[in-house]
């Protein structure tokens, strides 16, 4: 009833609402004022409701994925690698999950608890990036780990990721082809992923590396070959399935 007569009151020619008691005007006051911020609110709540629905998924619509490669051409990580080094110097225990989503949208998780040691990455390119773990190449070369521990996805997709995690971190063109040629070329495959039914053991799916007369020579020609040819990934890949093998 207050409601009703307060809207009244607010309707009523100024020279009336003069007479109306204070108090009754201060009620009314403090009510509209009330009904004005609810009414705010509510719009603020479906406003908000509607955005966390479209910003929900990890991976972006499929009309958005070009629009989302343009935005972010090497994709974008979601978290930070934080870990503890065990007690043989050379494991290490990650304390929180990292996510990549690569150019395509595909989301690479390396989960809590996973051990990494680096032995994804061929050790002839150790010096070059001074280490799996060092600097610019730290995040790849986790999920690089993780992915190929895992191998629930091709290991040429697995290499492309690496490839495009660690332009994504900094690494430079001609770093990044040059790592993604020695793991192409050298890395350790497997034929089938573990998912599939009736996949064989690990040690049956793993192709037996082709290695070459002398890696560090092999991969030195190859960054000189980069360097001032450009190729692109196709080109580096036709060359690492063409070179000769012990």
């Amino acid at each position: 009833m207050t409601a009703v007569l307060c809207f009244g009151a607010h309707r009523a020619p100024l020279q009336l609402r003069g007479q109306l008691p204070l108090s009754f005007r201060l009620r009314c006051f403090s009510q509209t004022k009330i009904s004005y911020v609810l009414r705010l609110m509510r719009k603020i709540y479906i406003l908000l409701a509607i955005s966390l629905t479209a910003c929900g998924g990890h991976q972006p619509p499929a009309w958005d994925a070009v629009a989302a490669r343009e935005k972010h051409p090497w994709g974008y990580y979601s978290g930070q690698v934080e870990a503890r080094w065990e007690n043989d110097g050379r494991h290490m225990t990650l304390l929180s999950e990292l996510h990549y989503t690569d150019p395509d949208g595909v989301v690479w998780i390396a989960p809590t608890g996973s051990v990494v040691d680096g032995a994804s990455i061929p050790r002839a390119l150790w010096s070059l990036m001074g280490g799996p773990f060092d600097g610019k190449y730290r995040n790849a070369s986790v999920l690089h780990d993780v992915a190929y521990d895992q191998q629930m996805r091709p290991w040429k997709q697995c290499d492309r990721m690496f490839y495009d995690a660690m332009r994504c971190s900094g690494v430079g063109a001609t770093e990044a082809k040059t790592m993604y040629y020695a793991l192409y070329r050298h890395g350790r495959h497997w034929k089938r992923t573990h998912f599939l039914p009736g996949s064989a053991t690990a040690e049956d799916e793993i192709v037996p590396r082709a290695i070459a007369v002398d890696e560090q020579e092999d991969i030195a020609a190859t960054r000189d070959w980069i360097e001032n040819a450009k190729p692109s990934l196709a080109q580096i890949e036709a060359r690492a399935a063409e070179a000769p093998s012990q």
